[in-house]
């Protein structure tokens, strides 16, 4: 069987109607249990951000913010709404807002839970968690703790094959397809260059470099956005075209888009899922390594991470797009041109279209700034991608007893990420997408059926984070007074033997004592 083929069945397969539906069904379900607190709670999200606390052991909820939003925006919110544009019509655009709305209050879930059930390395003291971590932990106490420890074994397995072999491909694909377009070279060339950067860094200097991108992320998020502003401002008078497209085309009342407005609904809530990633179970990898006084208040920094990402980096992508008519619509399997816009003959859609939409209104450096800003977003992404992977790997290194092997391992990680960037930067845009999508669809599968069954501890947090706000307390988390267990890092805490600041060895000698 043919690889395409094979990559586009299994696609097909992991991105079925059921998964559309549990996303949407799990994030209407998350707001009305928190009552909505992705609106509520907006004051509480940018209370955090603005006093969050940190340490020598953890990232403040800035930073903790930053880090996230530096493996969240990236070829997702470039290349990804062109495609959603291009395979769902403008019609897409509702529904990854919707999708990014909805995902807020399952980004709050997962990211508490991760927090709820961080841990602190005993060696070197900094802070650890994610899925894997609240899945084996959060039923440790009981009878099925063995079939949680399997299940978080599973999701460390599918988070390192689709951190390092499935979505890596779509950042590549973007930079090269970006570089040809400004500068028409070859993309070979790009993945060539892209791969002995990526080896320095990943073999050598990756928090140097992630620590770069915690500056360089937010300043070219924002040069974009004003960047896309001004184009706004530039077509003031399409506003009402704009947006009138798109709600008519997300409910089937375009003449045009109406034939496809289930591709509108599939293509939005898989391209607003691997831009914003809420219930995919990245978020709280980052989640876990920020200091707080309670688990909730990184549920609502991380919250805030969605709106950021989708509603404005997305958004100014979208509008860029359209009210530039720099865009194509396909429709079925055999990508029928259903509408051909103003786009040059020959266009490939993806980056190519910001890329022509800039340079409708700044003439001769269009495709040179998408080029530069989509290099910075997707290659960071990509340095991203490869922390998570080996933070799951060493989850799983630990039943592991031989060094060697763990560090053979290790290699073999940074050799497959190395051969998933070339693969992604030399295949057409539809396999890197298809590739991409296995990834998150399979990471959201386990995740989203995870948090559903352990949110219990996540609300109980909410509760009493609210209820200590009504009594005009910064909120304090001890898990026992909710009755939740195997938290052991926030007994600790609780207790004042886990303090910030302590070495991985004092408090190695401190949990022995106790």
């Amino acid at each position: 069987m043919p690889f395409d083929t094979l990559i586009t069945g299994a696609n097909n397969l992991v991105w079925s109607l059921p998964l559309v539906g549990l996303l949407l069904i799990t994030g209407l379900y998350f707001s009305l249990r928190t009552l909505f607190l992705q609106i509520r709670c907006i004051p509480d999200m940018l209370e955090q951000l603005r006093k969050g606390e940190s340490s020598p052991d953890g990232t403040s909820s800035l930073q903790s913010l930053m880090m996230s939003l530096a493996g969240r925006v990236g070829m997702g919110n470039i290349g990804g709404v062109a495609t959603a544009i291009a395979l769902g019509g403008p019609g897409a655009v509702f529904w990854m807002w919707l999708i990014a709305f909805l995902g807020a209050a399952t980004s709050f879930i997962e990211c508490t839970l991760g927090q709820i059930y961080k841990e602190k390395d005993l060696d070197t003291g900094e802070y650890r968690g994610g899925p894997a971590y609240y899945i084996e932990k959060a039923f440790k106490h009981t009878k099925a703790a063995p079939a949680f420890k399997a299940y978080a074994i599973v999701f460390s397995i599918v988070t390192v094959i689709a951190m390092c072999f499935f979505l890596p491909g779509v950042q590549g694909n973007g930079m090269a397809s970006a570089a040809y377009e400004a500068w028409n070279l070859p993309h070979w060339i790009s993945a060539v260059g892209v791969v002995i950067l990526l080896a320095f860094i990943i073999i050598g200097g990756v928090k140097r470099i992630a620590r770069f991108a915690v500056i360089v992320v937010p300043v070219m998020a924002i040069l974009y956005i004003i960047a896309a502003m001004v184009v706004f401002f530039v077509n003031f008078d399409q506003i009402g075209h704009v947006f009138g497209l798109i709600f008519s085309s997300a409910f089937g009342a375009h003449a045009m888009f109406g034939a496809i407005v289930g591709k509108a609904v599939e293509m939005g809530v898989k391209r607003g899922l691997y831009s914003n990633e809420a219930g995919q179970g990245t978020g709280p990898h980052a989640a876990a390594a920020a200091e707080v006084s309670h688990p909730a208040k990184q549920g609502f920094a991380q919250s805030f991470a969605v709106y950021i990402d989708t509603l404005f980096v997305c958004t100014a992508t979208a509008f860029l797009i359209i009210s530039t008519d720099m865009y194509q619509v396909f429709q079925g399997p055999e990508e029928t041109l259903l509408y051909e816009g103003s786009v040059p003959a020959g266009t490939d859609y993806g980056p190519e279209f910001s890329q022509n939409g800039f340079e409708t209104v700044f003439h001769g450096l269009g495709p040179t700034f998408v080029a530069i800003a989509l290099f910075f977003f997707a290659f960071t992404t990509i340095v991203a991608y490869y922390y998570m992977a080996e933070v799951n790997l060493t989850y799983l290194n630990r039943w592991i007893p031989n060094r060697l092997v763990r560090r053979a391992l290790v290699r073999a990680l940074q050799a497959l990420i190395l051969v998933a960037v070339v693969y992604g930067s030399v295949t057409t845009t539809g396999n890197a997408w298809a590739l991409g999508d296995i990834g998150v669809g399979a990471m959201a599968w386990l995740n989203v059926v995870a948090i559903l069954i352990l949110q219990g501890p996540a609300l109980k947090a909410l509760k009493d984070y609210r209820q200590q706000k009504k009594q005009g307390l910064d909120p304090q988390f001890d898990p026992r007074k909710l009755g939740i267990k195997n938290a052991e890092f926030w007994e600790l805490r609780a207790d004042g033997l886990n303090r910030p600041g302590k070495s991985g060895e004092q408090l190695k000698k401190e949990t022995t004592d106790v």
